[in-house]
């Protein structure tokens, strides 16, 4: 007897959230925090990341738990849903400051991300290609924060470690005349620089080695694979301004002594 065909698309392909699902997630998560002590992989101060990545892993699910619910609530309101979109950003701020310094000048990450996502989402507003009021503005705004938070990170994190370990050109510079601003981005523009590689590789290879989340979404629930494109082709463009953006904005901040470590 033939089998009977599913109602959608999505009906085919989503993962089914069940037990099993559970379980395979859990040992996902085991063999990843098993891995990682095993290699003892570790940061600078010698602390290992196995707890980092068990509790990542617990924190992503209750997260993604109450977040499923709390999208259907906030989209009924215009003033929840930018509610929602400020606590994302928030969030991203925190995290992105902390991971790049550990003193007050943490909060200077919300310059950098403001400036790469704001104008990007005033002009998809602006030109109604997202309506205000649109659930398609929390995971679009979503997408291009958590593209800025990456690149502030890797950029504040590269362009500080490079300034401690060449401390000394910064100051042989200094000593042929170059402004303290000007010595600092010298040395710490090129390593601050790879933050745009991963978005660069990304968008070079994507439909020839991975299928973004975007593209594979939209499959998911049902879109044409040229709807899908589209929509997975302005996000990589628009993550490259974004990274771009915050990128700068970065270096000019550690050029300025703005953001700093002790």
């Amino acid at each position: 007897m033939p089998l009977a065909a599913p109602a959608t698309l999505a009906d085919a392909v989503l993962l089914p959230v069940n037990a099993t699902l559970g379980v395979v997630l859990g040992v996902l998560l085991a063999v990843a925090v098993a891995i990682v002590a095993v290699a003892r992989l570790s940061d600078r101060e010698g602390r290992g990341y196995g707890r980092a990545v068990a509790t990542a892993g617990l924190r992503a699910a209750a997260q993604l738990a109450a977040v499923s619910y709390l999208i259907g609530w906030v989209v009924r309101a215009v003033p929840l849903l930018l509610c929602f979109v400020a606590l994302m950003f928030a969030v991203a701020v925190r995290t992105a400051g902390r991971r790049i310094t550990g003193n007050r000048t943490w909060w200077w990450a919300a310059a950098p991300i403001g400036a790469g996502v704001l104008p990007v989402v005033v002009v998809l507003l602006l030109t109604g290609l997202v309506p205000v009021g649109g659930i398609a503005l929390i995971p679009i705004t979503g997408i291009l924060i958590g593209g800025a938070l990456t690149a502030t990170v890797l950029s504040g994190r590269r362009a500080l470690d490079e300034l401690r370990q060449r401390h000394g050109e910064v100051e042989a510079a200094l000593a042929l005349g170059f402004l303290d601003r000007d010595a600092r981005l010298e040395i710490a523009r090129p390593a601050a620089s790879d933050a745009l590689l991963p978005g660069l590789d990304q968008t070079r290879t994507v439909g020839l080695v991975t299928l973004p989340g975007a593209f594979v979404g939209m499959l998911l629930g049902g879109a044409s694979p040229v709807l899908a494109g589209v929509v997975q082709l302005f996000v990589l463009v628009a993550l490259m301004a974004v990274t771009a953006v915050a990128v700068t904005a970065v270096l000019e901040l550690v050029a300025r002594g703005r953001l700093h470590r002790d």
